[in-house]
């Protein structure tokens, strides 16, 4: 078995959907992670986007009293975690669907004490593995999975329950009434001691601090005018960040013919099928496709989802004998990222802390969360390995970065 095929899809998703993790030992006491006994400011803050950073930075100010607002630039909160409870019998993750942690960050996240959170969970273990390589599918052994899991990565899923879910129960509840939506930034001015954000309205908002949390790919596009502009060495490491295009797919079918992963071997990014009820006690059989990088780019070339979608089951049919088509439903959901106006991306896609300029705030007073501030690595004091581009990480960042300007 080749690994590094396996482990493509297996430590996907942040948007979603990466991850290696380190499993530790966890204390049963969970540490205050956004508790901050010294507060040094009391101005304004406005937060620039409503996905999980932007969320968890809101929910830090709430507490500690501190006057914020949220400008979200769609009408509907959560960036990249959203969900879907009408498709199937199950709600379907169009975003950030794994955990890529053990289930105790769960808790750990929300200053919750103990490993066992109060939503349920799936260990993610799937064991009927194939992989394709070239125009041939073939069978990944037992003993392969059982190793795989057994030596590189710990995963869980929610059940019956999503990330957004997770998101509106535990962040949302006391912060939504301070998000102003469809206000999209197209400018922000640092140049004195107010920060000015414009709105593609033309409405101006002034604060003492800024916490910009949208993703790095819109960043990258120059969707944001700064005045000044960036530093040259901020715009070089947001350059040096990897952040490709991708959608995700959910085909729904009578019966199910098809594996619990599928991984197929690609030059950039990553091609995977898998059984997105796995594990869920689900009666709907509804089959997934992640696709980025590459693969992406070159189903993006066929301008249509149906057409996409005839294409896939194109596939699966060469795979399966035409069972495909033939237990095929008619029924698809296809969520595109990496066109998406407002992220124009997937995930990160590096295992490293985001460097030192890419973190940097500007002039004390613009501050970067999500993607583009994260200090991944193992803490002595919590015991969790939080990945770059997770969407804890995300949910840390938020609170890092409320901690900075608190100081």
């Amino acid at each position: 078995m080749k690994k590094h095929i396996v482990l493509t899809f297996l430590t996907s998703f942040l948007f979603i959907i990466i991850a290696l993790s380190v499993v530790a030992c966890k204390k049963e006491e969970t540490p205050n992670i956004y508790e901050n006994t010294e507060i040094g400011f009391q101005g304004d803050v406005i937060i620039v986007g409503a996905g999980a950073s932007g969320l968890a930075a809101a929910k830090k100010l709430e507490e500690e009293g501190i006057s914020y607002q949220i400008l979200e630039a769609t009408n509907k909160l959560g960036g990249r975690i959203q969900k879907d409870e009408t498709f199937a019998d199950f709600p379907i993750d169009l975003g950030a669907e794994w955990i890529h942690e053990d289930k105790s960050i769960l808790n750990y996240l929300i200053n919750q004490p103990g490993r066992e959170p109060n939503v349920e969970t799936i260990l993610y273990q799937p064991m009927n593995a194939q992989e394709v390589v070239g125009n041939t599918i073939s069978q990944i052994s037992n003993q392969d999975m059982v190793d795989y899991y057994a030596n590189y990565i710990t995963e869980y899923k929610f059940k019956n329950t999503t990330w957004y879910d997770f998101i509106d129960a535990n962040f949302t509840q006391n912060v939504e009434q301070n998000i102003i939506y469809n206000s999209k930034v197209s400018t922000t001015d640092y140049s004195g001691d107010k920060v000015i954000l414009t709105t593609e309205d033309g409405t101006e908002y002034e604060a003492d601090k800024v916490i910009l949390t949208v993703s790095i790919g819109a960043l990258k596009s120059n969707a944001i005018t700064f005045i000044p502009s960036l530093p040259s060495e901020k715009i070089t490491a947001m350059q040096d960040v990897e952040f490709l295009p991708g959608f995700k797919l959910f085909m729904k079918f009578s019966d199910q013919f098809y594996p619990d992963v599928i991984t197929c071997q690609t030059s950039s990014g990553e091609k995977t099928y898998y059984d997105v009820a796995y594990g869920k006690g689900a009666n709907d059989h509804v089959l997934g496709l992640l696709s980025t990088g590459i693969s992406a780019e070159n189903y993006y070339l066929l301008n249509d989802p149906n057409t996409i979608v005839d294409t896939v089951l194109q596939e699966l049919d060469g795979y399966f004998s035409g069972l495909a088509s033939q237990y095929y439903l008619g029924s698809y959901i296809y969520q595109d990222w990496g066109q998406q106006t407002y992220t124009q991306g997937t995930w990160t896609s590096d295992f490293q802390a985001a460097s030192a300029d890419l973190i940097a705030p500007l002039d004390d007073k613009v501050y970067f969360a999500g993607e583009t501030y994260n200090s991944s690595g193992i803490s002595p004091v919590d015991g969790f390995y939080i990945i770059r581009g997770s969407v804890q990480s995300a949910i840390l960042s938020g609170y890092e970065v409320v901690d900075k300007i608190l100081e």
